[in-house]
C-alpha cells in the first residue's frame, strides 16, 4: 500500500536536488538518478577519466563504487522513512532528511568496474523508526554485477 503524498513527484524532485544538486562531491562524480520511489532507487554515473583509480585498467576507482552505493541507499532508506510517515506535510519529512547520515557501510567488491557507465540500485531490507537497512548493487551497462553493499542510516 503506497503512503499519502500529497506530491510525490515534488518531493522526489526535491530529495533529488539534494542528494545530487546541493552536495558537492556528488555533483563532482556526476551522479544522477535514474528512478525513485518508495520501494527503490536507482542512480548513474557515466565513466570519465576522473573517476580511474587504476590507470593500467582503465577502472573505476573503489571509493566512487562506495561513493555511488552509500548515496543510493540514503536515498532509499530515506525515502524507506517517507513510506512510513503517512500524512505528514511533505516539508516535515524533507527536514527528516537533514538529520540522515550513514551508520554503517559494508561494500564488497565483485567484479572491476569496467564499463561505459554504471546503475546503482537500492531497496529497502528494514525500516524501523530511527535505523534503515538497505542493500545497493552496481551494475555496468551489461548488467555485470560490481559490488553490492549494506548499509545503515539513522534519522534522529
Amino acid at each position: 500500500m503506497s503512503p499519502k503524498v500529497s506530491n510525490f513527484d515534488k518531493l522526489v524532485r526535491q530529495v533529488e536536488d539534494i542528494f545530487v544538486d546541493n552536495i558537492p562531491f556528488n555533483k563532482l562524480l556526476g551522479m544522477h538518478i535514474e528512478s525513485l520511489d518508495f520501494d527503490c532507487a536507482k542512480v548513474r554515473i557515466d565513466m570519465r577519466e576522473e573517476l580511474v583509480g587504476n590507470f593500467m585498467q582503465g577502472i573505476l576507482h573503489g571509493g566512487v563504487i562506495a561513493s555511488v552505493l552509500d548515496v543510493t541507499g540514503g536515498m532509499t532508506a530515506f525515502l524507506g522513512q517517507v513510506k512510513k510517515m503517512g500524512d505528514i506535510p511533505d516539508q516535515a519529512k524533507l527536514q527528516r532528511l537533514a538529520t540522515f547520515g550513514t551508520i554503517d557501510l559494508r561494500v564488497d567488491y565483485l567484479r572491476p568496474g569496467k564499463g561505459k557507465y554504471f546503475i546503482s540500485e537500492g531497496r529497502v531490507l528494514r525500516a524501523g523508526n530511527k535505523v534503515v537497512v538497505t542493500r545497493t548493487e552496481l551494475f555496468n551497462e551489461a548488467r555485470d554485477l560490481i559490488a553490492a553493499g549494506i548499509g545503515t542510516y539513522v534519522a534522529v
